[in-house]
């Protein structure tokens, strides 16, 4: 059989899995308003999150996304919810004090919160689980550094964890490639379309303004008047306020904040439906799993159960989805053996956004509103940035948060083109391979 007949199903997409049960919502765009108090620009879950609260405050929405409605990162990542932070709470207390590593962590713990109230009070059904996140180390040294890391977290936020030894990893894991590893047994994981379809149908319900298609292409005004004339392809129209939530597809209607976020591809493959048996031997405990690398690879069931989600090689560069998927295939069957066996239904790339100082950041520049950067935490962070970047357009004390009291660095000559990002990758697994021995 030829390569492409033992890789990819008959059926086989370049499209997200999560789009059978969500695809994007490509709706009529209603008639443009003349005028608008608050314009998000971006569909996303930070775009969304904080139209929901604008709204029920009083505020006038609208909400703009250049493609359908549904069909950036925000429905592409892998569905993990997670406190996840490029800073180990080791390295924080070390560089700033206990007190500030403390006081990052939290409100890592309170967006975590904010995705679980959002769900609750919104009653969105999007098959949230708190199924707990196995993380695998390649090396004895790694599963002491992991350990260590993880007793600080014990000792000072009450974060539970359980250590798991190389002997014992086919409890969680058909793998014997790894060291061992650490659970977390409170993480969760979620279905990412259903998540942001159930953000959509909430927002129409409270007369938010939905726009696909339709692309914002300028932006002038601010300053002492206040005020922003837009400019799209369906006409103009005049905000009081603009939100940019844009993250991995943000452009050039606010330079400054093009020139401190780096764009870059993260894909996911799905393999066709397994038995039963076969994924409870593969997958026993049915958490989601990654491994403790600088450039990690990533897995977890399907929700309901049938298939494995797998990505990695964030950030490398591809000739196409299909050699990429084929390049994930191989990763994956590195850690199962079994998965380089099996055929795949759909792979798919999202654009998402790391920032200089692996930072999420928040704030207002020239009048304009944003949050982004969220450095591979977009679920958890994106909700919690949008609803602080409503609060912080309406004024009230709520808006406070520690990622809104950093700098937002750049780099000399960086005009938004992430032409390193693959170097960087490189990089990362230079340091991978160098800790894993």
């Amino acid at each position: 059989m030829s390569g492409e007949a033992t890789t990819f199903a008959p059926d086989f997409k370049e499209a997200p899995y999560w789009w059978e049960a969500a695809p994007p919502l490509d709706i009529a765009a209603p008639p443009l308003p003349a005028s608008i108090d608050v314009a998000i620009v971006g569909a996303g879950l930070t775009g969304l999150n904080a139209a929901l609260i604008l709204a029920r405050a009083g505020r006038s929405v609208a909400v703009f996304d250049a493609g359908a409605l549904g069909q950036g990162a925000s429905s592409r990542n892998a569905g993990y919810v997670g406190r996840s932070l490029k800073h180990s709470f080791g390295d924080l207390m070390r560089r700033h004090g206990v007190a500030r590593a403390i006081a990052v962590y939290r409100e890592m713990q309170a967006a975590f919160d904010a995705v679980i109230e959002v769900l609750r009070t919104e009653s969105i059904d999007c098959a949230f689980r708190r199924c707990g996140r196995f993380i695998m180390t390649r090396s004895s040294r790694q599963y002491e550094d992991l350990a260590a890391e993880l007793e600080l977290r014990r000792t000072h936020l009450g974060d539970e964890f359980t250590m798991v030894s190389r002997a014992s990893m086919c409890s969680e894991i058909a793998t014997d490639r790894f060291s061992g590893g650490a659970i977390i047994p409170d993480l969760g994981a979620i279905h990412p379309g259903l998540y942001q379809r159930g953000l959509l149908a909430r927002a129409l319900a409270l007369g938010v303004t939905l726009i696909g298609q339709t692309p914002v292409q300028q932006m002038s005004g601010g300053g002492a008047a206040g005020g922003f004339d837009l400019t799209t392809p369906r006409g103009a129209l005049r905000a009081r306020d603009v939100l940019l939530a844009t993250n991995g597809y943000t452009g050039g209607l606010l330079p400054w904040l093009k020139r401190r976020v780096i764009p870059f591809e993260a894909y996911m493959i799905a393999t066709e439906a397994i038995e039963p048996a076969t994924m409870n031997r593969l997958l026993p405990t049915d958490r989601t799993y990654i491994d403790h690398a600088h450039n990690i690879d990533f897995m977890r069931p399907s929700p309901d159960g049938t298939r494995i989600l797998f990505g990695g090689r964030t950030g490398s560069r591809s000739s196409s989805v299909r050699s990429k998927a084929v390049e994930l295939r191989n990763c994956a069957a590195r850690i199962i053996a079994e998965l380089g066996e099996m055929k795949l239904t759909h792979a798919w790339t999202g654009r998402c956004a790391a920032t200089f100082d692996l930072y999420p950041h928040i704030g207002v520049r020239n009048g304009v509103h944003y949050a982004g950067g969220y450095c591979f935490a977009g679920i958890p962070m994106g909700t919690y940035l949008g609803r602080k970047a409503a609060y912080r357009i309406l004024g009230l004390p709520e808006a406070e948060t520690i990622f809104a009291a950093r700098g937002f660095p750049t780099a000399p000559l960086y005009s938004g083109n992430p032409w390193f990002v693959p170097y960087a990758m490189a990089y990362y697994d230079w340091r991978d391979h160098r800790e894993s021995r």
